[in-house]
């Protein structure tokens, strides 16, 4: 089984407020045999599909939903041990301490880096 199949079946929440950056990691994750989890756009869904939504294999949060951190989601889906990826266009720079060494996925980015960044969070060598 290569690396990339490993990937097939994993539930991937997405936590993004622009509607057609989600449609796209949408199609990505599809492509890669993902299952999508949400989108939700909001603060409140996020939280909610954080706090309710079962078997969350990794998480592609957006860091500024609408002028809002994603940081209490961050913090909701890491008690439940599910690794992050985070996406934005500030890099690494706009995350907090706590979230060091996530992976982060500069926008825009394509399929192949999100691969990577779905095989770095879930330990699937690369």
């Amino acid at each position: 089984m290569s690396n990339l199949e490993k990937l097939r079946g994993r539930r991937v929440l997405i936590v993004e407020d622009e509607l057609m950056i989600a449609m796209l990691v949408e199609d990505m994750l599809a492509d890669l045999g993902c299952a999508v989890v949400g989108p939700a756009h909001t603060l409140e869904a996020a939280l909610k599909a954080a706090e309710t939504e079962p078997d969350i294999d990794a998480a592609l949060l957006d860091v500024n939903l609408a002028g809002q951190p994603v940081f209490p989601v961050a913090d909701a889906l890491r008690s439940r041990g599910a690794p992050l990826i985070f996406s934005t266009g500030y890099g690494e720079a706009g995350l907090r301490d706590v979230d060091a060494g996530a992976p982060v996925l500069q926008k825009p980015f394509r399929a192949g880096d999100l691969a990577r960044a779905l095989q770095n969070a879930l330990g699937i060598a690369a």
